[in-house]
């Protein structure tokens, strides 16, 4: 263990958003010194890419003190619509957990065993399951926010913002979900230019119904949108431009740009020791709560 804390710590002293994060399994590891429960191994549909996992603080299941249950997440990962699993992602689910937040992890199919929109049908099934056994890892299945990194944002927001794809779960964008958190996140990234990402999202005409940015009305639930300075990955414009569009709309959204930070580092920080980087975990754990409790976005 000590060894694990020295190399985050001598990676964290490189300070800068282009040192390369500490090796997942070193965080997923650390991970394990929050006091929150995993139950891992969890199906929320038949097939090999539709596990998830759950993060809960300890007690949860005594609620918050408010006589509800707890805030709940559900966090997609990214992976470029290609790749991921959900076991990488532990010491997301450790750090929200820790901060009183109940968090599930699906997986999703992605490229090439589906294009666009399947894997946002996933992500609505996911949120479905979430929804239905929140109750029994102590979380409050009306206090739901949708959350993401990279492609994961997009698979987030795309559910926050068209409301088709909870429609066919029987659920409702506009009453179901209470925020979104979307980190590092691809928005509005049309014109393609990588043959892949042409394969994923179809022929050019369709292409706009990939896009977030092109479903905003202003009536969606608060949005926290959050991005790496530093980013060459996913360009920070695309959270500035539908930070823009929902402010034209009327709707609700907080941003924030870290400055030290890139597309991973800005992950990274939720994992002790690497929270020095940037206050992310603080950022959204505090959004949560916020729109959680009915006050909405600042």
């Amino acid at each position: 263990m000590r060894e694990l804390v020295l190399v985050a710590l001598t990676m964290l002293a490189g300070g800068t958003a282009t040192a390369v994060v500490a090796p997942v399994a070193a965080l997923n590891t650390l991970s394990r010194l929050e006091d929150v429960v995993a139950t891992t191994g969890l199906a929320y549909a038949d097939g090999p890419r539709h596990g998830i996992d759950v993060y809960a603080p300890r007690g949860a299941s005594e609620g918050d003190g408010t006589g509800t249950g707890r805030p709940v997440v559900v966090f997609f990962y990214g992976g470029g619509w290609e790749e991921g699993e959900r076991a990488l992602y532990r010491f997301v689910g450790a750090a929200l957990a820790s901060r009183g937040i109940v968090t599930f992890i699906p997986d999703y199919r992605v490229y090439p065993e589906v294009r666009f929109p399947d894997f946002l049908k996933d992500g609505a099934r996911a949120v479905r399951w979430a929804r239905d056994h929140a109750a029994r890892f102590g979380g409050d299945p009306g206090r739901l926010v949708l959350a993401g990194h990279s492609a994961g944002a997009h698979i987030a927001a795309m559910l926050a913002f068209d409301p088709q794809w909870l429609a066919g779960e029987g659920l409702d964008a506009r009453r179901d979900v209470a925020g979104l958190a979307g980190i590092a996140g691809p928005y509005d990234f049309l014109p393609l230019h990588s043959a892949t990402l042409k394969a994923i999202f179809g022929p050019e005409p369709e292409r706009a119904l990939s896009q977030p940015i092109n479903f905003v009305t202003g009536r969606e639930a608060p949005a926290f949108l959050a991005t790496g300075a530093n980013d060459d990955t996913v360009e920070p414009a695309n959270t500035q431009r539908l930070a823009a569009r929902i402010r034209e709309r009327g709707g609700r959204v907080t941003t924030r740009v870290y400055p030290r930070v890139d597309h991973r580092t800005v992950l990274g920080a939720f994992a002790w020791p690497l929270r020095l980087l940037a206050p992310v975990l603080d950022d959204v754990s505090v959004f949560v709560h916020r729109v959680t409790d009915g006050e909405g976005a600042t």
